[in-house]
């Protein structure tokens, strides 16, 4: 269990401004893969005892510079300590083939943060909770199925990124054909690659933004692609994922056994967001006959589309106060 040496900016770079009120420090563990992940710790300032403790990924192609560190540094400010973490393959994380993706691998991350929490001389390893965000909430739904420690789970403006790769946008690819044309593609991408010694990338956000584009591509682009949210490592504020990054979400659903989820589950989503079906079909599979539904709770924020919830979207849409509510009761 060697860990990689990575370079690590220790400079302040986040999109958000450094808060007095918390310790930050840089850190690094290793998943059971042997790949070396990167992460941002925020401890509040002067706190005793083992404390409560906080895991923190994505948006899906973002880094932890990006959302993942607002929250992170939010919930330290309110007693928790937390880290955002950069997944394998991405940011300043390690894995020597760059920006690939894994339901595997990606779920692992998330459990090698808990490894890494539970064994920090500032945590009560009997304490811990997860939060995802876009991407990442339903990789977290997933960790939480399969991680018996992790007590409390928020999912924040989901995807459920297995579905999206199977029926595209809207369920409006969801057909055998349809399915086997990207499947060919991809397979033709891979011996193109091969051939070029290198992975062709698939392109982050759209830039420069047509004129015509669907609303929630503008809205990607508001958020990743303006000083509001670029950050020179987040995939999708450049050159995206490879072509083939994301290749074996296709036919493997990660969502299959949430419904055995003992831990307590939050899943929020903007009554405006393009996504927000996501977070209600997730729930609705979470919920159905599952004998643990006492502590699982949908919440839909009025008028929030999707990005507001990576960083309040200028209107505070970001329910802090409920999530520290959340945590504090289940993570007692």
């Amino acid at each position: 269990m060697k860990k990689e040496e990575l370079k690590l900016t220790m400079e302040w770079d986040k999109t958000f401004p450094k808060s007095e009120k918390v310790d930050h420090s840089k850190v690094t563990f290793v998943n059971r893969y042997g790949i070396t992940l990167a992460a941002d710790l925020y401890a509040p300032k002067n706190e005793a005892g083992k404390l409560p403790a906080i895991a923190v990924c994505g948006p899906f192609g973002a880094v932890k510079e990006q959302a993942a560190g607002l929250y992170a540094q939010t919930m330290a400010e309110r007693g928790f300590l937390t880290i955002a973490f950069d997944p394998s393959f991405t940011g300043e994380s390690g894995g020597n083939v760059r920006y690939m993706a894994s339901p595997d691998i990606n779920t692992e991350d998330f459990m090698a943060a808990v490894d890494f929490l539970s064994l920090h001389d500032k945590v009560d390893p009997d304490r811990i909770g997860i939060i995802g965000i876009c991407g990442w909430g339903g990789m977290a739904l997933n960790t939480a199925a399969l991680d018996t420690r992790i007590k409390a789970v928020v999912a924040s403006t989901m995807y459920d990124m297995t579905r999206v790769g199977a029926n595209g946008y809207f369920d409006a690819e969801d057909s055998e054909e349809v399915r086997y044309q990207k499947k060919a593609a991809m397979c033709a991408q891979r011996l193109a690659d091969l051939k070029a010694g290198d992975y062709a990338l698939g392109g982050g956000v759209v830039d420069p933004l047509p004129n015509d584009a669907p609303f929630f591509v503008k809205d990607y682009y508001n958020y990743y692609k303006t000083e509001r949210g670029y950050h020179p490592r987040s995939l999708n504020s450049n050159g995206g994922w490879n072509v083939i990054g994301c290749e074996s979400f296709m036919n493997q659903p990660i969502l299959k056994y949430s419904n055995e989820i003992r831990s307590a589950v939050l899943i929020m989503h903007g009554e405006k967001a393009h996504s927000c079906y996501f977070s209600k079909d997730a729930y609705a599979a979470m919920t159905k006959d599952s004998k643990y539904t006492d502590n699982k709770e949908l919440l839909i924020i009025p008028d929030a589309v999707h990005t507001d919830l990576y960083d309040g979207g200028g209107k505070d849409a970001i329910p802090f106060d409920k999530l520290e509510r959340f945590f504090t009761e289940y993570l007692k």
